[in-house]
Order: structure tokens, then C-alpha cells, then sequence
């Protein structure tokens, strides 16, 4: 197969996947679209190096990859998330009670290593799912390596119709109470609205006309680079996954006024580097044999049950210690399994079923939607890729 036929063929399956996920309004994720189409793929005429062939081979992927955290680094802002401290520590609730009730029965039913694989991807996103299929591949866990992409193409699933009911009963309560005369709009900033600045403050005095595409990449694989080289000089030492590193160096940087907040969005980047690693975590379904996935069946279901079940205890109690109804609160949890943009398609849809009026719209969105979007932007962009990078460890 020539190297664009193949290009074409794999870009043409996510497209088909981000179609159907828009006419069903992300009731089916594209992502699971996509593994099925590849796994037909792969079954029946595909070549297994297809995604290599099409030019994005392992060491592209592991570079965009750092790319794309250190840009994920430059999203936080710290203050909104002060503001927002209960959503924060209601969403970090539902992950530990995921974490324990998996760490407990799920290492009884299934072993240790099956729950290692499953945490990252169960309560994060595409970056922490790659990270623990290499890993497992790397210790030789074949099976494992297709488990973790499977986990996070089916969570979804599970994800979606339960944050509706959820959002549903808590939207029916809200508007009561507005209706009632005891709600109003409430005035709270998102923590993924984070404050644009013109330009980085270490390069405020570099004429616009030299603050290039090349030189915004350039940062970012320099950011990338220092991440590399203190994981590696502290390895003989203590074991840090270089991608944590990516992330709070992505931080430290943007705070300081190195990086851009969106750096790779502004470089005209992030698609492409998106599509990459789409490709490659896909491509991580070529050894996925159909005996294979019926083996992974039951400890697919039982590992994305116990970790739902356990989101819906801790959130519920630490959400009722920071009065918070238990339905936003495992809303919020849930965005784990999901993160942006599925938590804001979702809220949006809801509030849409729920009334016609415009006033009552602004009401249930300014009280749904920042938790929603702080929940999801705190456990996908966070809390999972640094998880994925303490327990790949332990492969």
C-alpha cells in the first residue's frame, strides 16, 4: 500500500468517526467509531503498519505527544481554579474512590496489573491511555497494551447517559428553584477560560514579525526537551514519567511568560499533532486478534463498573460535606471518563431539553457548566496524565 493511500484511508476513518459523533450529538463517540473501523481494518485488508506507513512511525508520535502535554501545561490557570476549589476537590473525589474501590475488588477479580492498565485511561484521556499501552508493551503485557485503548474507547459509553440523567434531575431541581424566586445567574468564570495575554512577557519587546510559527514551536519542544532531560538525570534516583514533567513545566513556563497560553493552537499545530496521535493510539489496535477481544470482555465491564461505582460513593460524600447535590456531583466526577469538549456538548444539550426560556437557559448554565467544564478540564488534563505517569512504573 502506497504511503498516501494509506494517509488517506486512516484520515478518511476519523473523519467518519468525528460525522457520526456530530449527527448523534456525541451520543456515540468518535473515537469508538474509529475502533471499530480499524479493527474491521485490520481483520481484513489492512497492512499492520498501516498508521507507520502513512508517516506517523512511534518516534513522531512520542514527540507530538510531548508537544501536545507541555500545550496542555499552558491551559492552567491557577486562580480560576481557587475560585472553583469544591468542583476541584469534588472531581479529585470521584478519582480516588474509582482508584480504591479498583485498587480493592478489582485487583481481587482481575490482579494487579489489569487495574494498573485500567486506572489512567478509565478516569483520563487519549494522553494517558497511550502512555500505559506502551508501557504495558514495553513489559511485554500484549493483552494490556489493547486493554488500555479499549478502556478509553468505551468509557464513553458508560460516561454519557449517566451525566444526562444526572444533569437532568439536577437542572429540574435548579429550575424549581428559580422558579420559585430562590436562583438566580451566578457569576462564575470556567477554568478553562483562561486569561489571553497579548504576548509573553519574556517576549514582549520581539517585534510580532519575528514571533513566528517555528519559533512558537520551538519553545514548546525546548519546554519539552528540559521536561526529557530532568526525568532522565533524576532516574537513578526516583522515577518520573518525562510527560508528567511535560505538564508542570508547561505550567511553570506560561506562568513565567515564556509560552503562550494555546501555544500549539497559535503555532497552527494542534490539529495536526492531535491527528498523530489519534493515528498512533489507534494503531495500538493492530494486535487485537477477535479471541483477544472477547477475553478483555468481562474485565472491560467489571473494571469501568467498579470505577463508576466508586466515582458515585466518594463524590456523593464529599459532595454532601460541600453541599453540593449528589447529582452535580457525580456529574462532575463522570467528566472523567470523558473530558472537553463531550462535558460542555453534553450540559448544553441538557439545559436545551430542559426549557425554552432564554431566561431560565442563563440560569441552569451559569450554575451547570463551570463545574462541568472545571471537572473535566482538572481529571483529563491533570490528574490522569500524571496518574499514567506514576503507575506505569509499576508494569
Amino acid at each position: 500500500m502506497s504511503q498516501m493511500l494509506a494517509l488517506a484511508i486512516v484520515i478518511l476513518i476519523l473523519f467518519i468517526g468525528d460525522f457520526v459523533a456530530v449527527r448523534t450529538k456525541a451520543w456515540v463517540p468518535s473515537i469508538f467509531i474509529c475502533a471499530i473501523l480499524f479493527l474491521l481494518g485490520y481483520w481484513t485488508f489492512f497492512p499492520k503498519e498501516i498508521v507507520a506507513e502513512a508517516g506517523i512511525p512511534s518516534v513522531v508520535a512520542t514527540a507530538l505527544m510531548y508537544l501536545l502535554v507541555v500545550n496542555m501545561g499552558t491551559l492552567l490557570s491557577l486562580q480560576e481554579l481557587k475560585r472553583q476549589w469544591r468542583t476541584v476537590l469534588i472531581a479529585l473525589s470521584g478519582i480516588v474512590g474509582a482508584i480504591i474501590l479498583l485498587l480493592s475488588i478489582g485487583t481481587l477479580l482481575f490482579g494487579m496489573k489489569t487495574v494498573i492498565v485500567a486506572i489512567p485511561p478509565l478516569v483520563g484521556g487519549l494522553v494517558s491511555a497511550l502512555i500505559m499501552s506502551e508501557g504495558a508493551t514495553e513489559a511485554g503485557l500484549a493483552t494490556l497494551s489493547v486493554f488500555a485503548i479499549v478502556v478509553y474507547v468505551m468509557q464513553g459509553f458508560v460516561g454519557y447517559p449517566l451525566t444526562s440523567i444526572m444533569l437532568k434531575r439536577e437542572g429540574k431541581r435548579l429550575l424549581q428553584l428559580n422558579r420559585d424566586g430562590k436562583l438566580a445567574v451566578k457569576e462564575v468564570a470556567a477554568a478553562t477560560e483562561v486569561t489571553e495575554k497579548p504576548r509573553p512577557k519574556l517576549f514582549n519587546k520581539i517585534p510580532e514579525k519575528y514571533n513566528t510559527n517555528y519559533f512558537k514551536f520551538f519553545k514548546v519542544a525546548l519546554v519539552g526537551y528540559l521536561a526529557y532531560l530532568v526525568s532522565t538525570m533524576l532516574d537513578p534516583v526516583v522515577s518520573i514519567s518525562p510527560f508528567v514533567l511535560c505538564l508542570l513545566f508547561g505550567v511553570i513556563a506560561t506562568n513565567i511568560g515564556f509560552l503562550e497560553t494555546r501555544i500549539l493552537e497559535k503555532a497552527n499545530g494542534f490539529g495536526f499533532a492531535m491527528l498523530g496521535l489519534m493515528l498512533y493510539i489507534l494503531d495500538g489496535l493492530k494486535n487485537a486478534t477477535p479471541t483477544m477481544m472477547m477475553d478483555i470482555l468481562f474485565v472491560l465491564i467489571g473494571s469501568i463498573a467498579l470505577g463508576v461505582i466508586g466515582m458515585y460513593i466518594l463524590s456523593f460524600i464529599v459532595g454532601r460535606f460541600l453541599k453540593s447535590s449528589k447529582e452535580m456531583s457525580f456529574a462532575v466526577s463522570l467528566t472523567a471518563l470523558y473530558g472537553f469538549p463531550a462535558d460542555y456538548i453534553i450540559t448544553n444539550e441538557v439545559i436545551e431539553s430542559l426549557t425554552d426560556d432564554e431566561q431560565e437557559k442563563e440560569v441552569l448554565t451559569s450554575h451547570m457548566l463551570p463545574p462541568m467544564l472545571v471537572g473535566g478540564f482538572v481529571t483529563v488534563t491533570i490528574v490522569s496524565v500524571v496518574l499514567a505517569g506514576v503507575l506505569v512504573g509499576f508494569l
